[in-house]
C-alpha cells in the first residue's frame, strides 16, 4: 500500500471519528433537557364560616352562592321557639322582682301605716287608763282601804301596757320606715340578676339573625330551609376577596437567595399574564413535607419550604385556586 493510500485512510477514519463525536454531542445536547424548572403555586384568600351560637331551624337564606355582601348585610335568618317562651319566662322573673325591689324601697303601704298607728294609739291609750287605775289604787292602798293584791294587780296591768306600747310603736316604727337597707339591697341585686337573664335571653335571640362580620363573597352554604342546625355548626363560609396571596412550596435549593420582602414575577396561565408578587412570609414545612435525598450522592437533604407572596398592585379577575408559576 502507497503512503497516499495510508494517508487517505488515516484522513478518512479522522473523519470519520470526528463525525461520531460530534454526531453523539448533537444526541446528547437535543436529549438532555433544558427546560427550565418550574415552581408552581396557588392563590389562596382568607375566609370565615359563619356559625350560630343557638340551635335552630332555618327559617330563610337571604344570600345565594356567589353573591358579595357586606358588613352588616342580612345573611340567614333562624327559628328558635324554646328561646322565645324562656325570655317571656325571663322578663315576667323581671317584672316580679322590680315589684319586690319597689315594696321595699316604698315601705308598707299607706293603709298598712295607718293601721299600725291607730294600734300604737290603742295601746297608748290603754297604758294611760292603766296608769289612773294604778295611781288610784295605789292612793286607796296607802289610806289603807285597799288591800296589797289588788295594789299589785293595777301595778302588773300598767306595765304590760307600758310593754304593748313599746310593741305597737315598734311595728308603727317598722312600717313608716318601710324594708331594712339590707333587704333593699338584696331586693335591688334580685332586680338586677333578673334583668341580666332577659339580656342574656335577648343576646341569644340575636343570634337568629346572622349578619355579615365581613366583606366578602359567599363561597358554599351548607343547609338547606326547613333544617335544624345545632351550636356551632356553620351555615355559610364566605371568602374576603380582597385578602388574596400566593401559596408556593419551593424546594430550598430552587429558592435562590429568595427572603422576605423579595418581589418575583409569577405567571397566570388563567390570564396569560405575568403578576409581581412580594414574598411576605417563609416557613420550613417540616420533616412531614416533601424533601428531596442526596445523601446517596454524597451530599445534603432539601427541605421544602412554605413561601406566600401577596401581588403588589390589585389584579382584577384573580381567583382562588388558579395556578401561579414561577419559572427560574
Amino acid at each position: 500500500m502507497s503512503a497516499k493510500s495510508q494517508h487517505n485512510n488515516i484522513l478518512l477514519a479522522v473523519i470519520g471519528f470526528t463525525a461520531v463525536v460530534v454526531i453523539v454531542a448533537l444526541i446528547g445536547f437535543f436529549a438532555l433537557d433544558h427546560t427550565p424548572e418550574v415552581i408552581q403555586g396557588e392563590v389562596e384568600v382568607s375566609e370565615y364560616r359563619v356559625s350560630s351560637k343557638l340551635p335552630g331551624r332555618v327559617l330563610e337564606i337571604r344570600v345565594k352562592e356567589g353573591d358579595y355582601v357586606h358588613v352588616g348585610d342580612t345573611l340567614v335568618i333562624l327559628e328558635a321557639p324554646e328561646v322565645d317562651a324562656q325570655e317571656a319566662a325571663a322578663q315576667a322573673t323581671q317584672g316580679a322582682a322590680a315589684a319586690m325591689s319597689d315594696m321595699a324601697d316604698n315601705g308598707a303601704r299607706k293603709e298598712t301605716i295607718q293601721g299600725a298607728y291607730q294600734l300604737y294609739q290603742q295601746a297608748v291609750a290603754a297604758q294611760e287608763l292603766a296608769q289612773k287605775t294604778y295611781s288610784r289604787l295605789q292612793r286607796l292602798y296607802d289610806e289603807g282601804v285597799m288591800s296589797q293584791q289588788k295594789r299589785d294587780e293595777a301595778f302588773a296591768a300598767y306595765k304590760a301596757t307600758e310593754a304593748q306600747v313599746a310593741a305597737a310603736k315598734s311595728q308603727y316604727e317598722m312600717a313608716k320606715n318601710g324594708a331594712r337597707e339590707e333587704e333593699r339591697r338584696a331586693a335591688r341585686k334580685q332586680e338586677q340578676a333578673a334583668q341580666g337573664a332577659v339580656q342574656v335571653f335577648r343576646s341569644l335571640l340575636r343570634e337568629t339573625v346572622q349578619v355579615a362580620t365581613m366583606e366578602g363573597e359567599v363561597t358554599s352554604i351548607y343547609p338547606k330551609v326547613g333544617e335544624l342546625i345545632g351550636t356551632g355548626s356553620p351555615i355559610m363560609s364566605i371568602s374576603m376577596m380582597n385578602d388574596m396571596w400566593g401559596t408556593f412550596n419551593i424546594r430550598e435549593d430552587q429558592l435562590n437567595g429568595m427572603k422576605v420582602g423579595t418581589v418575583v414575577k409569577a405567571y397566570i396561565p388563567a390570564f396569560d399574564k405575568e403578576v409581581e408578587m412580594k414574598v411576605y412570609s417563609m416557613k420550613d414545612e417540616g420533616s412531614y413535607a416533601v424533601w428531596k435525598a442526596t445523601k446517596t450522592n454524597g451530599q445534603y437533604d432539601l427541605k421544602t419550604f412554605s413561601v406566600k407572596a401577596r401581588p403588589t398592585k390589585k389584579f382584577e379577575g384573580l381567583r382562588p385556586g388558579m395556578s401561579l408559576i414561577i419559572k427560574e
